[in-house]
């Protein structure tokens, strides 16, 4: 099969010369050969010139495009770089805002949990409370205790062994003891109860959750701490009548 050949520019002006060279043959074979070798050589000169030129061209441009394409091959793949690293810098903060999220919300929810687990013991403990009130012996060591606790309560100082050293002095733990001979009985208001309490210190110094009755072992004992407390600083300082 018949290669097909392709013609160029190059092809073309090299045929040019090819034909002027034969011009000038031509017109020596038929005698005029002073005048044709000359022109015929300038001829050639021109044409050998222009193919220079020409391929020159062609070189230049050829580098040009091979310099453009290359150059945005450059830009490409920089652009294509960049864009990769912003994606990642974009990845690790989108991550790490993610994770303080996730550190809040894990936060949040397990105080909001302690918090209703605490609020939950809070209710079962008043309730307990309400349900089984706390009991005391119907003797000098529960009515001491007592008071001891509605004591702490109100902040009135005192220990068992402060109300207890006194009660004995002054009533040997009797709470319906009177005093029927000392200066207070005689202005018509004797000591009354376990710590001989007046009735008029006990209305002033009666504490509120007790009864208001100056010979209950509980409302005598807190009525007669908090006298001694104001007047002494505490009954533990309390050593004989007072």
């Amino acid at each position: 099969m018949p290669r097909t050949i392709r013609i160029t520019r190059s092809h073309k002006l090299a045929t040019a010369v090819l034909v002027a060279a034969g011009s000038v043959t031509a017109i020596a074979a038929t005698g005029g050969q002073s005048d044709a070798q000359p022109a015929a050589a300038k001829s050639s000169i021109a044409a050998q010139k222009i193919a220079g030129e020409s391929t020159a061209k062609e070189a230049a441009a050829g580098k040009a495009t091979q310099e453009t394409a290359a150059k945005k091959a450059a830009d490409a793949a920089a652009a294509a770089k960049k864009a990769a690293a912003d994606k990642a810098v974009a990845e690790r903060k989108a991550a790490a805002e993610k994770a303080v999220a996730d550190r809040k919300a894990a936060a949040k929810k397990s105080a909001e949990k302690a918090r209703s687990e605490k609020q939950a013991a809070n209710r079962s403990t008043e309730r307990k409370a309400v349900a089984a009130p706390k009991q005391y012996k119907n003797n000098l060591d529960g009515w001491i205790r007592e008071s001891l606790d509605i004591m702490k309560k109100k902040d009135i100082p005192g220990s068992y062994e402060g109300l207890h050293r006194n009660i004995m002095r002054e009533s040997s733990g009797n709470p319906n003891a009177v005093n029927d001979w000392d200066i207070n009985a005689q202005n018509g208001i004797p000591s009354k109860g376990l710590l001989q309490v007046i009735q008029p210190t006990f209305d002033a110094y009666h504490v509120n959750g007790t009864e208001k009755k100056l010979t209950d072992p509980v409302a005598n004992i807190t009525a007669a701490a908090n006298y001694a407390a104001d007047k002494y600083g505490s009954i533990d300082n309390v050593d004989s009548a007072y």
